[in-house]
């Protein structure tokens, strides 16, 4: 007979049993990354002859059209699941001309990226006004100064053409514009491509992460979003907003900032049945780096740990600066 362990009758519980080794870890794991679950955000900028590196985010640049491309054939080496590209202009006006025309550098990259890689990745594109207007907003500006919302989403839809035009599979509406996916997916289904995949950035909130990602794409903004985009301290009102989204056809549903967010990450995957993706911000990739760079922590264990906690938070899809990197390291543990 066995000796009654500490829950009675029952034979002793141990879970560490399961924690012994690194193969039965590994065995029993409930989350796992996979290079396919990550996706690369990657920014091409106008007239660079060389690769531009950023301070604020240590190991990230400002591609040229050259590097872009060779950058891409590596990410699609390592695996990674996707790419998505971010133009900086070396000119802006207040409407953002450059991000609708076919030679604006957003575009021409798309394009350079489609020919070099095909379909061997997904080709995402970020279709928001505000890396090219003069005042940083993601929008047109009414004559008050506010984000006119109609004048905005006549905007995107012109910006949903010439992208589809120059070749992405995926367009990542991160404006926040009120009916921007109806008004994008009409747009491409009259424009006769009703097959493009719209990842709709549905609960994309007012952050003070963003730093870094302004240095990289050059923002010129003044004042903040904190008028269109989603308030911190809301949950309800996010899942509305994804809602809404879902409802007008989004393919996908995006979360960002992803670590400061997992709870909204948690209740969007809970909320819909579409694809949730999350993105690793600026901000959130800058602060590990600088205290793996001080020694206050081991890097890459921090790495993983916070992209895990992401997928398991309920992302299945994760834009991260790290995805190349981390693509390598997941293959060579396979």
């Amino acid at each position: 007979m066995s000796t009654p362990g500490p829950l009675g009758a029952f034979p002793a519980v141990r879970p560490r049993r399961l924690r012994r080794t690194a193969a039965l870890r590994r065995l029993v794991e409930e989350v796992r990354l996979s290079p396919a679950d990550l996706v690369l955000p990657m920014f091409v900028r106008e007239g660079l002859t060389e690769p531009r590196p950023l301070r604020s985010m240590p190991g990230v640049v400002q591609h040229t059209r050259d590097s872009l491309r060779k950058a891409a054939v590596e990410a699609v080496q390592a695996g990674v699941g996707g790419l998505m590209l971010f133009g900086v202009p070396e000119h802006k006006d207040e409407i953002g001309s450059g991000a609708t025309d076919p030679a604006g550098i957003l575009n021409v990259a798309l394009a350079d990226v489609r020919a070099e890689v095909g379909d061997a990745t997904v080709i995402m594109s970020d279709l928001c006004l505000d890396e090219f207007t003069s005042h940083g907003h993601c929008g047109v500006l009414a004559p008050d100064g506010t984000v006119d919302n109609d004048a905005t989403l006549r905007r995107y839809a012109e910006m949903a053409v010439a992208q589809a035009q120059a070749g992405a599979h995926v367009l990542g509406l991160s404006g926040m514009m009120d009916g921007q996916v109806a008004a994008v997916r009409q747009a491409l289904d009259q424009a006769g491509y009703p097959e493009l995949a719209v990842l709709a950035y549905a609960a994309k909130y007012a952050s003070a992460a963003y730093g870094p990602f302004r240095e990289a794409v050059e923002s010129s903004l003044r004042g903040d979003r904190r008028t269109y985009q989603q308030d911190p301290p809301n949950l309800r009102e996010a899942l509305r907003e994804v809602a809404l989204d879902v409802a007008e056809g989004a393919d996908i549903v995006m979360v960002k900032p992803a670590l400061l967010y997992l709870d909204v990450v948690r209740a969007v995957r809970e909320a819909v049945d579409v694809p949730v993706a999350a993105y690793q911000i600026s901000g959130e990739y800058a602060m590990v780096e600088a205290a793996a760079a001080n020694g206050w922590l081991n890097r890459e264990q921090m790495i993983m740990e916070t992209l895990t906690s992401i997928r398991r938070a309920g992302a299945q899809i994760i834009l991260t600066y790290w995805a190349v990197e981390v693509a390598g390291w997941l293959r060579s543990r396979s």
